[in-house]
């Protein structure tokens, strides 16, 4: 099986000159779920994870299957004023401006080894946000990973120094 056969492209998404990479057909295929979490698992077999991060909102599909499958917590990073709790936030650069993330103060104590998730790795700025909170609150970051990443926006330049990983890379 190849999974790149269930990522589709969607044109000028969410605005023009942009090419959208869409996982819901892979979502939707659940032998495609399995080989793609076989193959972000298989990647993490010999590291210790005690919390899986999964960042806004389509990290949070596979996070909460890798934090299942490793025997993790789950922690989520929202946008603004979507936790309940008392937070911590990061601001991070857009193409178009600036957006903001939080995490709930209590999510992570210090030492906790930290996996952190999301969908794409494209610039790297939602990605090196949340390596920010999970520090912040003293975790140590075993790895980033993300179902695909996009080589061409230089993304993993903002993750120099921490272990990267995309099964799928465009």
């Amino acid at each position: 099986m190849t999974l790149n056969q269930y990522i589709r492209d969607v044109q000028d998404f969410p605005k023009p000159g942009v090419m959208f990479k869409d996982i819901t057909p892979l979502l939707g295929n659940p032998q495609a779920v399995k080989e793609c979490m076989a193959l972000l698992i298989n990647n993490l077999r010999d590291k210790k994870i005690d919390k899986v991060v999964g960042a806004e909102s389509r990290g949070f599909f596979f996070a909460t299957l890798l934090a299942y499958e490793l025997s993790a917590g789950f922690v989520p990073v929202r946008k603004p004023n979507k936790l309940p709790f008392d937070k911590i936030s990061a601001t991070y650069e857009l193409e178009y401006g600036t957006d903001v993330l939080e995490m709930h103060i209590d999510a992570i104590k210090p030492g906790d080894r930290i996996l952190i998730h999301d969908d794409v790795l494209a610039t790297g700025g939602t990605a090196k946000a949340v390596c920010e909170l999970v520090e912040q609150l003293g975790g140590i970051i075993v790895q980033c990973n993300f179902l695909m990443e996009l080589s061409f926006l230089n993304g993993r330049k903002k993750l120099n120094g921490y272990d990267v990983y995309a099964p799928l890379v465009y």
